[in-house]
């Protein structure tokens, strides 16, 4: 029996059998899974990798059949070398083809239906998938996974690790390269080596069914342990005798002397196959051939007889990938690229898609090919919003097929930079596009390169060069929408310098012709310039204005409407507009920064921690991330806040590092201020007030963005500093903001807040107080609250006790235990006077159910009374994916790895009354 066929024995037989010789370490280590699995151990992932023919496929087998036996739900399904281009196939093959199916048609198609949001359908799936493993554990296979589509692969990378606390177990087969698979500290991974001589021995005896000639071993070690080539081999010898050639050549000519026993039109059928890869349906083969599908029932049957294919009932299959392979190498090189060629046309006037065709035209198009440069275009349009990195793949390649001084080149190295820009791939977006640019195209070609360059220089954060080449090309254009969308750029590279209004000007000139062209894009690009520009000069109401427009227009920028009404202190608002952000699922991770901002502002320091953590995972899921520096700075801050000092020195580390590697004006000004408030907090006042004064005169357009929470901690530091000059200026800006948002509590209570501390008065410490209280962010109330104690503290004032009570409350309710204890100190003085005391905040532990924050022993409480991550996440009104990273610090510090095992230590701590309060 060949090693990679079915096997027709129950998994509760001996392991040491046809197919499986030599295998039963590797066996015995994957029924310890499953089992471990089926018992509540939590999630698992296993790799078996190794070079074709080594027995994955049959091991995977034997495994489904144990997990089968142990009541998983099954999902088994493989990955087609020819297939890589269209999304989600690899998983789709066996979430719907089970019994039952994993998924319905139905959830198919609501995760199709968005595919071109990698993240959310991911998270969907993961969803769907943890609501299945709820009431039985879940197999995965998936076979040949080295073939996997992009999307499937991105799946495989990140939805494992986000499923490790459920019942499921991830098998996956592939070649050898580890690096595919999104390894982790949990996966299996099981290489498959060269069988040994005995498992040789005995596989031999399984095919010739008796004792094995000396003569015959001598020639089984030319298999180099490879059992479907020694299985092919002992086959050819039992049928022929052990004359021949040493393999791996005799692989090829056994099926090349296989081959020509077949009548002409059955091995014509074969090549044809071969060339549309190891699975192929009969009507493509039958357009390819140039024949009628009924028409080709004898050399389908002659194949089948001879062993060298297999009717699934679907399509056919060559009974092995090293069968096909051996047919294929058999063809000319010049044949093979006709045949791709051939197939490529033949599959598009079939009515296929581009994504089918391209596989074959990457194997056969040549410079000039034009048929060939419209379907690379087409398929990187189709594929770009779910697989950038491909479709910028495609594009380039598309590029490459274009004859150097064709005109057609212009067109199709737009789309180029474009896909580029979308994978990332910025610098050479730049380089393709300088490159064209340097052929000095005609000027509405010169405007149309410089407006898609634009994007790309925006995302280097090469402002000033956007500025010059936008003012350029706008001598040049005349078509009113690419003028629009370059007016729209210019406003917003404006919008980070020092003349606001003049952006202003800029924008609004922009909004205006894009309205007069009507275009989109350009509408688009305007408003958010208006709304940067608005926001980058603390004028709250024109910001939320400019981003609410835009948020109605495009759904995707819902999360910029979000932060523009968090400046403006309407945090109803925002909770309504995050409340309805699960029905557009657009740009997740900006979502849950928004989210994480509001929860800042609230003092929900853990959730909005939690929210930062999800911030970064997605980005890096995503490989843009764009936002690690400023998460990271609001972590550090978070850190400072609880008195975490290592914590937030170690985010201080990687704000450095990502600093020196992705340079960008924003990125410093975060950067300065965290390195100030480290300063600060170690003794170093005077380079602390120096880092501050830093992010003043360097970074004008930022300052006020950057600074508008912080500002009092920023007087703070300028007045701990020695420096009063700057300690006042920090006041005027504060005051200055205050005057343009006059219905903002938040705005009118820093700015007298400022003032206060640098004119030492008391009134305006109770005036900052008294606004703040009308305010909805109670760290700001705090600090405010604990100044004023403070001042009446130290002039005898016995109304200092309630402001410090009020402070020291509001801190340790936000969880700001090193703030808590700081004002505990000020009211113990304070409060001695009357013997009163009060209690020491419990310092928070790394590990066990005391190390969770009050928000984690929620969410350990949902998940253990048997909510999924999605059903916890309504009921916290919170993303499931800020649950899920809740779970995973809950797990950590429980040192736990499954949801039965969470359950047990919730259970214990209430009944020992232990988890009180929360």
């Amino acid at each position: 029996m060949s090693p990679e066929r079915p096997q027709e024995q129950g998994a509760a037989t001996g392991l040491s059998r046809p197919g499986l010789r030599g295998r039963e370490a590797e066996l015995e280590r994957l029924r310890a899974l499953v089992e471990a699995v089926r018992d509540g151990e939590g999630g698992a992932i296993a790799l078996l990798l190794g070079e074709p023919g080594i027995g994955k496929t049959a091991l995977l087998r034997e495994a489904v059949s144990l997990a089968r036996a142990h009541g998983f739900l099954v999902s088994h399904g493989r990955a087609e070398e020819l297939h890589e281009l269209a999304p989600l196939a690899s998983l789709a093959s066996g979430l719907l083809h089970g019994d039952p199916p994993l998924l319905s048609g139905t959830d198919f198609a609501d995760l199709a239906g968005h595919h071109d949001q990698r993240i959310w359908l991911v998270e969907r799936l993961a969803q769907l998938i943890e609501e299945r493993s709820a009431g039985r554990p879940v197999l995965i296979a998936v076979d040949d996974v080295q073939w996997a589509d992009p999307l499937s692969r991105f799946a495989l990378s990140v939805m494992p690790a986000r499923l490790l606390s459920s019942p499921v177990l991830w098998l996956l087969t592939g070649r050898e390269d580890p690096e595919l698979y999104g390894q982790g500290p949990l996966t299996t991974t099981l290489p498959l080596r060269p069988l040994s001589d005995t498992a040789l021995a005995e596989l031999a005896r399984d095919v010739l069914g008796g004792d094995v000639p000396a003569r015959l071993e001598e020639l089984l070690d030319g298999a180099g342990g490879n059992p479907f080539l020694a299985a092919e081999m002992l086959s050819g010898i039992a049928g022929t005798g052990a004359d021949g050639p040493e393999p791996p050549e005799r692989l090829v000519l056994g099926v090349r002397e296989r081959l020509a026993d077949l009548r002409p039109d059955t091995l014509h059928f074969l090549r044809i196959g071969s060339v549309l890869g190891r699975a192929f349906s009969l009507a493509d083969a039958a357009a390819l051939c140039g024949r009628p599908a009924s028409g080709l029932s004898a050399e389908v049957d002659e194949a089948l007889a001879a062993a060298l294919l297999h009717d699934d009932g679907e399509r056919l299959l060559f009974r092995h990938d090293l069968l096909r392979q051996a047919v294929y190498a058999d063809l000319a090189p010049s044949v093979r690229r006709a045949l791709h060629r051939e197939a490529a046309s033949r599959l598009v006037a079939a009515g296929r898609s581009s994504v089918d065709a391209v596989p074959h035209l990457l194997k056969s198009a040549e410079p000039g090919d034009t048929e060939a440069i419209g379907l690379l275009g087409t398929a990187a349009e189709d594929v770009i919003a779910v697989m950038p990195d491909l479709a910028a793949d495609l594009a380039v390649r598309a590029l490459e097929l274009v004859p150097p001084r064709a005109p057609l080149a212009y067109d199709v190295g737009e789309r180029a930079i474009v896909a580029l820009t979308r994978a990332g791939r910025y610098t050479q977006a730049r380089d393709t596009g300088d490159a064209l640019l340097a052929r000095r195209p005609p000027l509405d070609v010169f405007a149309r390169l410089q407006c898609v360059l634009g994007d790309t220089l925006w995302h280097l954060d090469d402002v000033h060069e956007l500025t010059r080449r936008t003012t350029t090309a706008l001598a040049a254009v005349t078509d009113p929408v690419i003028r629009a969308r370059l007016t729209a750029r210019q406003a917003l590279a404006r919008s980070r310098g020092s003349d606001l209004g003049a952006a202003r000007e800029t924008g609004e000139r922009a909004l205006a012709e894009a309205e007069r062209a009507g275009d989109r894009e350009a509408r688009v690009l305007a408003l958010w310039g208006l709304g940067e520009i608005a926001l980058n000069a603390g004028d709250c109401a024109a910001a939320v204005e400019h981003h609410t427009a835009l948020s109605v227009f495009d759904p995707a920028f819902l999360p910029e409407e979000a932060v523009a009404l968090i400046h403006g202190d309407d945090f109803d608002a925002v909770r309504r507009l995050l409340r309805t952000a699960g029905d557009v699922p657009l740009r997740l991770a900006m979502l849950i920064w928004a989210q994480g901002t509001l929860n800042m502002g609230l003092g929900r320091l853990d959730d909005a921690d939690a929210d930062f953590v999800t911030v970064e995972r997605l980005e890096a899921d995503l490989n843009v991330p764009n936002n690690l520096v400023n998460s990271r700075v609001n972590r550090g801050l978070l850190a400072m806040l609880r008195g975490d000092r290592e914590a937030a020195r170690e985010h201080l580390d990687v704000v450095r590092t990502t600093v020196a590697d992705r340079p960008n004006t924003g990125n410093h000004a975060a950067h300065r201020f965290f390195e100030a408030v480290v300063a600060d907090a170690d003794g170093d006042h005077a380079a602390a007030a120096e880092l501050i004064r830093s992010v003043q005169r360097d970074h004008p357009f930022l300052r006020w963005r950057l600074l508008r929470p912080h500002v009092v901690q920023a007087v703070h530091i300028a007045l701990r500093g020695g420096d009063r000059k700057l300690a006042e200026d920090l006041a005027a800006q504060a005051a200055a903001h205050a005057t343009r948002n006059p219905a903002v509590p938040t705005a009118q209570g820093t700015a007298a807040h400022a003032s206060a501390l640098v004119n030492a008065d008391h009134g305006l410490l109770e005036r900052a107080v008294e606004i703040l209280l009308t305010g909805p962010r109670p760290l700001s109330l705090a600090a405010a609250s604990a100044d004023l104690g403070r001042a009446l503290l130290a002039s005898g004032d016995a109304a200092a006790t309630p402001a410090l009570t009020r402070a020291h409350d509001l801190y340790a309710q936000a969880g700001a235990d090193a703030e808590a204890d700081r004002v505990r100190a000020d009211l113990e003085r304070a409060t001695s006077r009357s013997g009163r005391r009060t209690g020491r905040l419990r310092p928070r532990t790394d590990q066990g159910w005391d190390a969770l924050t009050a928000s984690e022993r929620k969410v350990a409480r949902l998940i253990a009374a048997g909510h999924t991550n999605r059903s916890a996440a309504e009921t916290l009104v919170v993303s499931p994916h800020t649950v899920s990273t809740h779970l995973a610090s809950i797990f950590r510090k429980l040192a736990v790895r499954s949801r039965v095992h969470l359950a047990r230590i919730v259970l214990a701590e209430d009944d020992a009354g232990t988890a009180t309060g929360d």
